[in-house]
């Protein structure tokens, strides 16, 4: 069985003003405020939600 790779995700966009898709999305990443981070599996399920807020969060992959 392959190795999943493991990404780190950075809030630095608000969620103020944004649709509600985009606040759930957040919430359900396990972000809740601005420069919270998240260390999270890269599963397609994931990086679905993450391409979805992609202009609100900083990703990075650990080694």
């Amino acid at each position: 069985m392959p190795e999943i790779k493991r990404i780190v995700v950075t809030q630095i966009g608000s969620a103020i003003g944004r649709k509600t898709g985009q606040r759930e999305t957040l919430i359900g990443l396990g972000l809740k405020r601005m420069h919270s981070r998240r260390e999270l599996l890269a599963t397609p399920e994931t990086m679905g939600r993450v391409r979805k807020v992609a202009h609100l969060l900083k990703v990075e992959e650990l080694a």
